[in-house]
């Protein structure tokens, strides 16, 4: 991308798309007219990097994408984008963009050709279906995802599918499952606008969420009055515009809302009318315990939250006790509007559940919930974790539209849906990520039953926790193979034995599902370099060369080919040929299939077409008398949500006790299970930081975000390196039980720790942490925690 251009394409009016012409699927892609400007072709995608899911203009030019601007008519951004997202276009100029598939002969990768790659992941499946393992990721898109899940369960009968999205929304789903019956946010991004008090559980999001971040400024730039509280283990930009910060010792997030809760219920101030019309009360069970509890009455969990008076929880939490009566009044006021908001720090925890559960019940038991501006509403950190993984069902344990793999009538309608045998789905979980990368490190006489793995869309070489454990083990081990699609040179395609090039972003067609439940749609604008091919024909291709060698999963009840595909003739398409690929609209043709599975839990999504014209529409979306789809704000809410029944008010329609009761949970405070000693005397904690995100394979190669951070660093308080006598940006040695790495120190930058506690962002691949970090997971959600173990610091040379 020339400078000029960028100049260009920047100082030009926010181009808007035309609307198309409606279109048969089995039809190429029906487009809209792009709007040109100086020889420039505009035309609307989401953009490539987090959970917000901002719309872009992208613009090209004799096959290259020349200019990013922001989409003026798209509700989420406004028009307005993060650094990341002025150099999205960028991420796909790499000089080492991966172009033709290579195959590991010694210890050389070499090129080979995709009949022959196609061929080699093919027979690696059809030689065990049960060995093998699909590991995608919420950059996938929603009907790479469909394809995904379709070819794992409705194909080779077998549940070891899992996504990234484990590593980082796991607990927010069995947050919402366990609340109310079904997942994802009630609220939206609209909240932002209304509410009177923004708390921030544990996450940043002047930094990993900066748009939305940006609304809530823009309020205070206008004269309106917003309350922003951060509640974190360290100081970030976010607190610097708080005027609260409450920072607790790891863990604490439990005892704050164990507190909070204590005080609304002993002062009366919890909301009674809302709670006794609306919510029911549960706990763990003493033994065997299930994400659903038991039930208790609400003088039980009065009993069970008496200990949790303000003075013990500063105990436990390290926050003074006056913060939490402050918090608790904010709470007891309903004269304010209340949002709350979470995303790692919550979620990567190991009693991430439980914490995602308790924020829930502050706001059920406090009433906050079902105005604009109330709102408990987790963030996601990838650009379709919510639409690829949560809503498609791309989970060890999960089935499209929020069915599971262990309910037999829920297997038996996605047997129907798919128009495959009766039984084809097998009913036992699969394996989450973490077990499934632990019996791919582990030879096959200590239970190494996973011998090999297909990657997709994400890095878990750079990812996973405990990496020496967790990944790197197999490279020593017989018969492991790994298989890797991705744009660039990573830490994952490194250690891989086949690696596939796959085209990136706009170089294909796509649907991603942003974290306010809103679906998005773009059309492929430019050829992806040398051999790459889209992910989704990788998928079909393997399904296609598996039924060539006689696996007969690969066909439905009628004896087609599990994706047969006809054009608006009636005639196959094959699409497992890529010079055929885009003969049709394979995206169209998944996603109308994908669509019959969503109405199960009022998930319902608009026609394709119908996000051809729109800058994303969110969930559930009913069709209107007049023919128009209608998108919903506020779930849950009578006049807002068309599934609550007129007079309810508020309607919890999937509610797990079949009452139309959210749950409101007590779990009790819980230690970490590593905490500092005397040999290990720091905590250490992990994250991202602005200018890159997640690994850093796509934005360490944009050179204006490279130069802005050029390589991860390690926080620490002055304290901390007074006592170890060394100066910043000097290079110490991090340890940990797990492994050890050299990285230079910041003192005083960004953020800022307390004593005891340093900070590394994971996206170097250079410095890579999670060497460090500790494997332990959530005993419901399965999400590791990335955000707390036991550290020490020393200087190079000293013992």
């Amino acid at each position: 991308m020339q400078r000029r251009d960028v100049i260009k394409g920047m100082a030009m009016a926010a181009a808007t798309a035309a609307i198309g012409a409606r279109d048969a699927v089995g039809q190429p892609p029906a487009r809209p007219a792009p709007r040109t400007a100086d020889g420039v072709a505009f035309q609307k995608a989401p953009c490539r990097f987090c959970g917000t899911g901002c719309h872009v203009q992208v613009g090209v030019e004799r096959g290259r994408v020349v200019s990013i601007q922001g989409d003026a008519m798209a509700e989420v951004n406004r028009g307005l984008l993060c650094v990341k997202g002025y150099h999205v276009g960028l991420a796909l100029y790499g000089t080492d963009r991966l172009t033709q598939p290579l195959l590991r002969r010694g210890d050389r990768h070499e090129p080979i050709s995709w009949d022959e790659a196609i061929d080699i992941v093919a027979r690696r499946i059809h030689r065990d279906p049960s060995r093998f393992g699909f590991y995608i990721s919420g950059q996938s898109t929603v009907p790479e995802g469909f394809a995904a899940s379709k070819l794992v369960k409705a194909g080779l009968g077998t549940n070891h599918l899992e996504a990234n999205a484990r590593l980082c929304m796991a607990s927010a789903v069995t947050g919402f499952l366990a609340t109310y019956g079904v997942d994802e946010p009630a609220g939206c991004y609209d909240d932002l606008d209304q509410c009177d008090v923004l708390i921030f559980w544990g996450n940043n999001p002047a930094e990993m969420h900066p748009i939305l971040f940006s609304r809530v400024i823009d309020r205070r730039a206008r004269g309106e009055q917003v309350v922003l509280i951060d509640i974190g283990t360290r100081r970030t930009r976010s607190t610097e515009h708080c005027q609260h910060y409450l920072e607790m010792r790891p863990h604490g997030d439990l005892a704050i809302a164990l507190g909070v809760a204590h005080l609304l219920v002993r002062e009366g101030t919890y909301h009674r009318e809302f709670v006794e019309a609306h919510c029911a009360f549960r706990a763990l069970q003493a033994e065997n315990p299930t994400l659903q509890g038991e039930a208790i009455d609400f003088e039980e969990y009065r009993r069970r939250l008496e200990p949790y008076t303000p003075e013990h929880v500063e105990a436990l939490s390290g926050v003074p006790a006056a913060q939490i009566r402050m918090l608790a009044e904010l709470f007891g006021n309903r004269d304010l509007r209340i949002t709350s908001l979470w995303c790692m720090g919550a979620n990567q925890h190991t009693r991430g559940t439980a914490v995602n559960t308790l924020i829930h019940g502050l706001h059920l038991l406090s009433g906050h919930f079902g105005r604009a501006g109330d709102a408990p509403t987790s963030l996601t950190g990838q650009p379709s974790a919510c639409g690829t993984v949560r809503e498609v069902g791309t989970l060890c344990h999960t089935l499209p539209g929020g069915r599971v793999v262990t309910n037999p009538a829920h297997r038996a309608d996605a047997e129907q849906l798919w128009n495959v045998p009766e039984g084809r789905i097998r009913g036992e979980i699969g394996y989450h990520t973490v077990e499934m990368f632990r019996r791919f490190n582990l030879p096959r006489s200590e239970g190494g039953d996973i011998d090999t793995i297909w990657v997709q869309v994400t890095n878990p070489g750079q990812t996973m926790p405990n990496q020496n454990e967790y990944f790197r083990r197999a490279r020593a081990l017989e018969d492991k193979f790994l298989i890797v699609s991705d744009v660039y040179p990573t830490e994952t395609t490194r250690a891989a034995d086949l690696i596939l090039p796959s085209a990136l972003w706009v170089e294909k067609n796509g649907v991603y599902g942003n974290s306010e439940r809103r679906t998005q749609q773009w059309f492929k604008m430019v050829d992806p370099p040398g051999e790459a091919r889209d992910d989704c024909w990788q998928t079909i291709a393997v399904a296609h060369r598996l039924l060539e060698l006689g696996h007969e999963g690969m066909r439905d009840r009628d004896g087609r080919f599990l994706f047969h595909t006809e054009d608006a003739q009636g005639r196959e398409v094959p699409i497992w040929q890529w010079s055929r690929y885009y003969d049709v609209n394979v995206d169209e043709r998944l996603f109308e299939e994908y669509r019959a599975f969503t109405r199960f839990k009022h998930k319902d999504i608009a026609p394709y077409q119908e996000y051809v014209r729109a800058r994303g529409l969110r969930w559930p979306v009913v069709e209107q008398p007049d023919g128009s789809w209608r998108e919903t704000r506020f779930r849950f809410v009578e006049g807002e949500d068309p599934y609550v029944e007129a007079g309810k008010g508020v309607q919890f329609y999937h509610s797990t006790t079949s009452d139309d009761r959210a749950q409101v949970f007590f779990h009790p405070y819980e230690p970490p299970p590593e905490v500092p000693d005397a040999e290990y005397p720091l905590w250490l904690c992990t994250g991202r930081v602005l200018e890159h995100w997640h690994s850093g394979s796509m934005t360490m190669r944009i050179a204006p975000l490279r130069r802005a951070m050029p390589q991860a660093y390690c926080e620490m308080h002055r304290a901390d390196a007074a006592r170890l006598g060394v100066a910043n940006g000097e290079t110490v040695i991090v340890e940990t039980r797990r492994g050890q790495m050299e990285i230079p120190i910041w003192i005083d930058g960004r953020g800022r720790p307390p004593e005891g506690t340093v900070f590394i962002p994971f996206f170097d691949e250079r410095l890579l942490v999670n060497a460090l970090t500790l494997h332990e997971y959530d005993p419901f959600s399965k999400q590791p925690d990335y955000k707390k173990c036991a550290a020490r610091v020393r200087r190079r040379g000293a013992a």
